[in-house]
């Protein structure tokens, strides 16, 4: 087959086995033709509030671990009672947790979030810092939620990599690594900076409607000819029936 030829020629090189800017192209041109998809809780929430970064940092912790509509509700909770840094550093934890109890670890990211709350209003003067640096020394931030923070909230270019983001970079053959870190800065070596806004919102998208972690859409999927998963799994695992439908 033509896109066996095409993976076996990338392997045999050593490049990716799918090239990374066509694979961007390819995945939101399939996005467009989701008709009933909806933007991430991030992508939603940082286009409405680009002036408030602190609630985009807050949503961004309060999605830890838990799925947009979560985030959602979690995040309309909280901010219906509290309106910035200031008054959510004075905040009751036991209301901020029950406000956002349908995030999921909510003892956790509250007693997280009143530290963030209050770590800004009295270091940074109610302001959400826009450095990755300053965004690591808050509690609760690490890698990804710094990188979300910079691409949501200020619009700067950043890869933030959540499972769906290693998992999809690792499936289709862009990366080989281990760790999210990892491959946060192999993605930064082999994807131009102009991508980097998107690649999140994409991936993320991409791995909720099509590249699911089970039972993913390979049929519908436009990045087969060069997809590491397809070639070496899904399209091997089809194979013997094939043989056997013959004789």
């Amino acid at each position: 087959m033509e896109q066996n030829k095409r993976f076996k020629a990338r392997t045999e090189t050593g490049m990716p086995t799918t090239d990374p800017h066509e694979a961007l192209t390819k995945v939101r041109r399939m996005l467009e033709r989701q008709t009933d998809t909806d933007s991430t809780a991030l992508r939603e929430i940082g286009s409405r509030r680009r002036e408030n970064p602190f609630e985009v940092l807050i949503s961004t912790i309060l999605s830890q671990r838990t799925r947009d509509e979560n985030t959602r509700r979690a995040y309309s909770a909280l901010f219906r009672v509290y309106k910035d840094a200031d008054d959510l550093a004075e905040g009751n934890l036991k209301v901020i947790e029950r406000l956002i109890r349908p995030a999921g670890f909510y003892k956790v990211k509250a007693r997280k979030i009143k530290e963030v709350a209050t770590i800004i209003s009295q270091r940074y003067g109610g302001e959400v810092p826009q450095s990755f640096e300053d965004l690591l020394h808050l509690p609760g931030v690490g890698r990804k939620t710094a990188n979300c923070v910079l691409v949501y909230a200020f619009g700067k270019p950043a890869i933030p990599v959540d499972t769906h983001v290693h998992r999809i970079s690792n499936r289709i053959g862009l990366v080989e690594t281990k760790s999210p870190e990892q491959t946060e800065l192999r993605l930064r070596e082999i994807i131009d900076r102009r991508y980097w806004l998107d690649l999140n919102e994409l991936f993320v998208r991409f791995g909720q409607e099509i590249c699911k972690p089970i039972g993913p859409r390979c049929a519908v999927c436009d990045l087969k000819a060069t997809c590491k998963y397809y070639n070496e799994v899904v399209s091997q695992a089809a194979t013997p029936r094939r043989r056997r439908s013959r004789e």
